[in-house]
């Protein structure tokens, strides 16, 4: 991100992934290096200056996301879960950790996820093309720095057109508006990577380098970082003697190769797979204690999420199949690729509501249970 952001900063272009001169660029989406770019112009490339503008931006995001959250919540679920949601959300220290240690689209994801989620959750009962105008805007925007998201979109929007059909209402043109939008604000960038490219490279073009991360003989389940270009000198000088495109069509060959030759390990790979992505993934340096009590809350909050959009569903809750489709729908692609803590983040709002949402019913549970000692036979 920040060598894509240094090299629009010095008037390159969209460029030199990492840091050495290979040409035109999409290993990244690219609003995100476009800010880091601006950042960098206004207040110095990799200056302290800069690090203070992209990790307040971070945090300014983070912040504002409580408002989506409070609206979710309230909607769906109650008024309680929603104001408990926002406090959570607001005071709790693994939020504030992601929005000034990363240098990342990682705070701005859930925000615009979760403006996502709330309109589609009113579109169900909206009238006029308004809200269809929204949705598909900032899927756009969405699709531009998160491509990993767009799983969501079909299901949002398949969700979103039934409720309305079920309830006698018609979506065709604001459907028609929603698609149209989404076109005009990811099109031109499409067009800019086949102008660069001479083919086709939808948003952005390094899936073969991270399946590849995830996929290999070494593969423990999580990412093999090591094997990074900004890391590894030999992967560095492969991308140079490639070039971007025929790198990840490499990487992406000796990852199907593995397979191939090792279904079963890739078997039990992508189980692995999927519970370091609900689980956490232990740190080599943490000791033992440190390791398995992060991992048990990191694990506790996913199943207390899982079970919150069950029983949403169950009750009947507005949005409960949302909540589930999203849970399901969203992390698969990291179970073929690699799972990291940072890659629950865009769902966190939905998954910290789910949480609340739990904790809510035990405590309601318990008062019930309470008031039923008291109640004389």
């Amino acid at each position: 991100m920040g060598c894509l952001g240094k090299s629009v900063a010095e008037g390159r272009g969209f460029s030199d992934p990492f840091c050495v001169g290979t040409g035109p660029s999409a290993w990244e989406p690219p609003l995100y290096p476009y800010l880091i770019g601006g950042v960098f112009k206004i207040f110095g490339t990799y200056s302290y200056a800069s690090a203070w503008a992209l990790l307040s931006v971070n945090s300014l995001f983070s912040a504002l996301t409580c408002i989506p959250i409070y609206l979710i919540a309230r909607r769906t679920l109650g008024e309680i879960e929603a104001r408990w949601s926002t406090w959570a959300w607001a005071l709790f220290p693994y939020v504030w950790y992601w929005s000034i240690h990363w240098v990342w689209d990682t705070t701005i994801s859930p925000f615009l996820l979760a403006l996502i989620f709330l309109i589609a959750v009113q579109l169900e009962d909206g009238e006029g093309a308004g809200a269809w105008v929204w949705f598909g805007a900032l899927w756009g925007v969405v699709a531009l720095t998160n491509p990993s998201t767009i799983s969501f979109l079909p299901v949002s929007g398949f969700w979103a057109w039934y409720r309305r059909h079920k309830a006698g209402r018609k979506s065709a043109a604001g459907v028609a508006m929603a698609s149209l939008l989404f076109c005009a604000i990811v099109g031109p960038w499409l067009v800019r990577n086949h102008t660069v490219f001479g083919k086709w490279v939808f948003i952005r073009n390094d899936f073969g380098q991270q399946f590849a991360l995830g996929n290999g003989e070494a593969a423990r389940g999580y990412s093999m970082v090591y094997q990074q270009p900004n890391l590894n000198g030999r992967e560095l000088e492969r991308f140079k003697q490639l070039g971007e495109l025929a790198y990840a069509t490499a990487r992406q060959d000796e990852a199907v190769e593995f397979i191939r030759a090792n279904p079963a390990r890739w078997v039990i790979l992508t189980f692995e797979k999927f519970f370091y992505y609900w689980g956490g993934i232990p740190k080599a340096a943490d000791n033992l204690a440190v390791t398995i009590l992060k991992m048990s809350l990191f694990l506790a909050s996913s199943l207390l999420a899982w079970w919150g959009a069950i029983r949403a569903v169950r009750q009947r809750r507005p949005g409960g199949w949302l909540y589930l489709l999203l849970l399901l729908v969203y992390p698969a692609i990291y179970y073929i690729v690699y799972p990291h803590a940072r890659y629950r983040h865009p769902i966190e709002p939905e998954i910290m509501i789910l949480v609340v949402f739990m904790l809510s019913e035990f405590r309601r549970r318990r008062s019930g249970e309470a008031a039923e000692e008291r109640t004389p036979a």
